[in-house]
């Protein structure tokens, strides 16, 4: 009789540690990686070899889809007026945005260090309809 108590007693105390760990819901991936969110020049030819795209953001005929290195994802929308994109970077590590950080003429928020109403504020000065909630890189 002793041992039925014992073990469910310790039954009872394992349950009590494994049902919290079982619960744990996984990161949301618009918050995985490190991120910056930027307002930057479009730059590119418009060929094949160099799309119109954000300057910063990497063109996909220079870009390895197996690295990890450096920017490994972006997304953008246009401002109002076509000169300008509202963009986020993804990298796996903050130095990959150390030529962005370093660049006075764009206006940069590190994700997590700024506050993300200020970029939210400064991305609807030129982008009336801006929604953060359908904006994000994703990363597979």
């Amino acid at each position: 009789m002793l041992g039925v108590i014992r073990a469910t007693v310790v039954l009872v105390c394992l349950y009590a540690f494994v049902a919290p760990a079982k619960a744990q819901q996984r990161v949301d991936p618009r918050n995985m990686y490190e991120r910056v969110l930027a307002i930057v020049p479009l730059t590119g030819s418009g060929t094949v070899e160099d799309p119109i795209r954000p300057m910063y953001a990497p063109s996909p005929r220079t870009t390895n889809p197996t690295s990890r290195a450096g920017i490994i994802a972006y997304t953008y929308v246009l401002s109002d007026d076509g000169k300008l994109a509202l963009v986020e970077l993804v990298a796996r590590d903050r130095a990959a945005f150390g030529p962005i950080l370093a660049d006075t003429t764009v206006k940069v928020f590190v994700k997590g260090v700024n506050q993300l109403t200020d970029a939210i504020a400064a991305f609807k000065l030129l982008k009336k309809d801006f929604d953060i909630n359908s904006f994000g890189a994703r990363v597979q």
